[in-house]
């Protein structure tokens, strides 16, 4: 086992216990800390001396990695960081590091190349980028969507951590409906982002069926060494979304064929990029596409479909026609509490808007 990443691994666990300053952590809770880390994700047994987390806190203290951690010692008992809201993850790349993370990314580029690889483009530009952008603050070559005031990121890691360790998980979760988080036992199975959020697909030990949990709605997360994580039976994770769009769905539902019509202006960005990965199409000619998925239907579903607006038509089945209809009319009845009319110059009747071939109005 590689010292370096035993050593990495002790550092983050002291910064999390310092990071979170709704405890006091003294020198014997961080070795604690740090040896039930080490045991849960390498399987070490005997633990850390006193004398390693010590060494590793004057580490952090140092420039030796370019943390300069401003750890500090309160009432000569309890550890934290002098200035609130530091963490090591906030700080800047060393050269090592970067020449380290180049070596990195030739070794994906040249893996890219072989089918066991062949997904991993985005994550290598995302990469490079990012090297890119600390050797020259300011500059940017490629920007990828992303929400920086998204919330939960936070929960991203040790979730993952939980599914890959098959570790029970205690959740503290407050559904936007709800005045306070609830806390419940969770088994984690899977991950899942949609629309730049996170999704965690687990089951509740007293309740039947997979629960969606927003990661932006957790409050807090932590392992249960003692509850044993049971799998769940019948699912297969790896394909579980393959027949849906988006992160609504229950076991037991199952796809329906949807059956869309577009207009010609909208035809070729639904030919390139097409709305789920079962799509075919039916017909096409001068009028347009006509093109059929196969997946469930849900509200994510629906948001799909609306967000096109005039330039397309739901034919089947019949039940998502009536709910796409009664959405559109409701929505129409908005403006139509509005009594003032709305003037229509002479210009805009010969000259219907349409979509310009940078898609720029369409996404």
């Amino acid at each position: 086992m590689s010292l370096n990443k035993l050593a990495l691994i002790r550092y983050k666990t002291i910064d999390q216990c310092l990071t979170n300053r709704a405890r006091k952590w003294t020198l014997e809770d961080l070795i604690e800390k740090v040896s039930d880390i080490l045991y849960d994700y390498e399987g070490i047994k005997e633990g850390v001396s006193k004398r390693t987390i010590q060494l590793d806190i004057q580490t952090m203290r140092s420039d030796k990695l370019g943390y300069n951690a401003p750890i500090i010692v309160v009432d000569k008992k309890y550890y934290t960081y002098e200035t609130p809201k530091y963490s090591i993850t906030q700080s800047k790349l060393t050269r090592g590091d970067l020449d380290k993370m180049h070596e990195v990314v030739g070794i994906l580029k040249h893996l890219n190349g072989f089918n066991h690889f062949g997904e991993m483009s985005d994550m290598i530009a995302k990469l490079e980028n990012n090297i890119y952008r600390q050797e020259k603050p300011g500059k940017t070559a490629i920007q990828f969507e992303s929400n920086a005031l998204l919330k939960g990121i936070d929960w991203l890691t040790p979730a993952y951590q939980a599914i890959l360790h098959q570790k029970s998980v205690l959740i503290a979760y407050q559904s936007f409906k709800a005045r306070v988080p609830v806390q419940g036992l969770y088994y984690p199975y899977l991950l899942k982002e949609y629309c730049n959020r996170w999704f965690l697909i687990a089951k509740h030990k007293f309740k039947n069926g997979l629960l969606n949990l927003a990661l932006d709605r957790i409050q807090e997360m932590t392992e249960v060494p003692g509850e044993i994580w049971q799998a769940y039976p019948g699912v297969d994770f790896e394909r579980y979304f393959d027949d849906t769009i988006g992160v609504t769905k229950i076991e037991t539902d199952q796809p329906a064929k949807i059956i869309l019509q577009f207009n010609q202006a909208t035809a070729p960005y639904i030919l390139t990029k097409p709305i789920h990965p079962s799509q075919t199409v039916e017909k096409e000619d001068e009028n347009g596409i006509i093109i059929a998925i196969k997946v469930v239907m849900n509200f994510e579903l629906e948001k799909e479909i609306l967000a096109f607006g005039e330039q397309v038509k739901v034919l089947a089945p019949r039940n998502l026609v009536g709910k796409i209809q009664r959405r559109l009319e409701k929505a129409l009845g908005k403006y139509a509490q509005d009594k003032k009319p709305t003037r229509v110059t002479q210009k805009q009747q010969e000259s219907p808007r349409t979509i310009r071939d940078d898609s720029s109005e369409l996404f």
